[in-house]
C-alpha cells in the first residue's frame, strides 16, 4: 500500500490531540475529507507502521515512526517549492514556533494560498488541499503542519530547528 499526502494530515491531526479517540466521521469533518478517505488513510498508515490499530476503529499514530518519517522522508516523498507571492495562511517559518526563532524579512515567509489568509508571501502548496482550512480551525495542527513545511522546504538550519521543535511538540502531545 502506498502512502498518500492526506495520510500525513490525518496522522498529524491525531497526534495533535493524543488523548482524543477519533471516529472516522469526526476526523473526516475536522479535515474536510470523506469518511472513506480517512478510513483508507488510517489503513495505509497502519500498513506502513505509522499507526497502530488497537481494536475496531481504535487506532493511534506511532509517534517515533511519524517523527522519523517527517524528519527524514517527507521532503523527498512530497517536496514543496515556493511559488509567486500570494495571500494566504502563514506556514513554515512564518508562524510559531519558528517565527520567533528566525529573522525573516516581511513578505519572505511562505503561505498556503487561501482566501481566508491574513498574510502575503511566496505561495506554497500544502501537503494536502484541505490543510489550510483544517489548520485555521486547529492551532495545534497548524503548528505541526508549519513545522512539517519547514522540513519540506527549508534550508539546513531551518530543517534542523524544525526537526527539534517537531520532536518536542510530538513528545509533549504523546505524553499527554
Amino acid at each position: 500500500m502506498e502512502l498518500k499526502p492526506q495520510d500525513l494530515l490525518v496522522l498529524l491531526k491525531a497526534a495533535a490531540h493524543p488523548g482524543r479517540r477519533w471516529t472516522y466521521a469526526a476526523l473526516a469533518e475536522a479535515l474536510s475529507m470523506s469518511v472513506s478517505e480517512v478510513h483508507s488513510s488510517v489503513k495505509r498508515s497502519a500498513a506502513s507502521g505509522l499507526a497502530v490499530m488497537r481494536g475496531r476503529g481504535d487506532w493511534a499514530p506511532v509517534v517515533p515512526a511519524l517523527l522519523e518519517f517527517a524528519v527524514h522522508g517527507v521532503r523527498y516523498v512530497w517536496p514543496a517549492e515556493a511559488g509567486p507571492v500570494k495571500r494566504g495562511v502563514p506556514t513554515s517559518f512564518g508562524i510559531e514556533p519558528l517565527a520567533s526563532r528566525l529573522a525573516v524579512a516581511p513578505g519572505e515567509a511562505p503561505v498556503w494560498p487561501h482566501p481566508a489568509g491574513s498574510a502575503k508571501g511566496p505561495g506554497l502548496q500544502p501537503i494536502y488541499r484541505t490543510a489550510p482550512a483544517s489548520a485555521l480551525a486547529d492551532p495545534a495542527l497548524h503548528r505541526l503542519l508549519a513545522l512539517l513545511d519547514a522540513l519540506r522546504t527549508g534550508r539546513a538550519r531551518e530543517r534542523v530547528l524544525a526537526a527539534e521543535l517537531l520532536k518536542q511538540e510530538l513528545e509533549v502531545a504523546d505524553a499527554a
